[in-house]
């Protein structure tokens, strides 16, 4: 989660106040899907919204952050055992040659 001394505007500085919550789909091994609700912050300021993930959703994902890391990391592949079609073999390659997940590592 965003810690307290993160929530603060990234464009003017100022702290961020609490403004709604959305929803957001979360999908784990076993083709299991959740929707969890997550915190968005305002700036009073410029305006700007932001949202507080938890620990296990990654950023524009839908996949939970366990998944993802085993996908990066070589553990879970097409053939092992409950994720054979859950996410599809194109969307592990997306993942893997993506740099900017490899940095979540």
């Amino acid at each position: 989660m965003v810690s307290n001394e993160e929530l603060t505007c990234r464009n003017c500085g100022v702290r961020l106040k609490r403004y709604d919550n959305v929803l957001r789909i979360v999908r784990t091994k076993g083709r299991k899907t959740s929707w969890v609700k997550v915190n968005r912050f305002r700036c009073p300021s410029c305006g700007q919204i932001r949202r507080e993930l938890p620990d296990y959703i990654s950023p524009y994902k839908q996949y939970e952050a366990e998944v993802i890391r085993g996908v990066l990391e070589g553990f879970i592949t097409c053939e092992t055992y409950g994720y054979e079609d859950y996410p599809c073999e194109m969307t592990m390659a997306r993942w893997k040659n993506s740099q900017e997940l490899q940095l979540l590592l």
